[in-house]
């Protein structure tokens, strides 16, 4: 069976929504320790969300051969780990935000990919 590109980026929006409701959720939690930590639960999974985006962008943007999806693949996920890299450090470094806040956001943000691709078999 092959999947089209369109069923794949539904599962793509889907995982990103689905991140960006864990970040306001997660944000509403930790609200209840302070602003400053529900700002970086939040901004934690924000940044999954947004890698996630722009990996979906650079593999689902059209048809081409095997090597040339590969490559787009690659790339996205460079570019995935470059950003929640970065905005990590800007977290941690710059803004000086919780950590555990900020690594719990990470998470929760990346068990949506687990739910999103469900195992069967």
């Amino acid at each position: 069976m092959i999947n089209s590109l369109a069923s794949g980026r539904r599962l793509a929006l889907r995982i990103i929504l689905l991140q960006l409701a864990v970040a306001g959720g997660l944000a509403l939690s930790f609200l209840l320790q302070g602003p400053r930590q529900a700002l970086a639960a939040a901004a934690g999974a924000t940044l999954v969300a947004l890698g996630t985006a722009l990996l979906a962008w650079r593999t689902f943007r059209g048809l081409g051969s095997g090597g040339m999806t590969m490559w787009r693949v690659m790339s996205g996920m460079v570019l995935k780990w470059i950003v929640i890299g970065g905005g990590l450090v800007a977290i941690l470094g710059q803004w000086k935000l919780p950590p555990l806040a900020a690594i719990t956001g990470l998470v929760a943000a990346y068990a949506i990919n687990l739910l999103a691709f469900r195992f069967k078999g």
